[in-house]
């Protein structure tokens, strides 16, 4: 009876994200696990979530360097 329990709350955990990353698509988010996924869909070749991390990490360097 245990293992029956556990067997149905991973399919239910399975079947959520399954729905949830399909959904995502349906929405036209190119890279679901970017918070900027629903702005590089206009893009061609795809995520751009590297540029975003490049920006993220470039303003992080300069206010470090603005506190020393």
């Amino acid at each position: 009876m245990g293992n029956l329990i556990i067997i149905v709350i991973l399919l239910c955990i399975i079947s959520s994200i399954i729905i949830y990353l399909y959904k995502a698509k349906k929405r036209g988010k190119t890279c679901i696990g970017c918070p900027y996924g629903g702005q590089c869909s206009s893009r061609q070749e795809g995520c751009c979530c590297s540029e975003h991390k490049k920006r993220d990490a470039e303003l992080h360097s300069e206010s470090d360097r603005e506190g020393l």
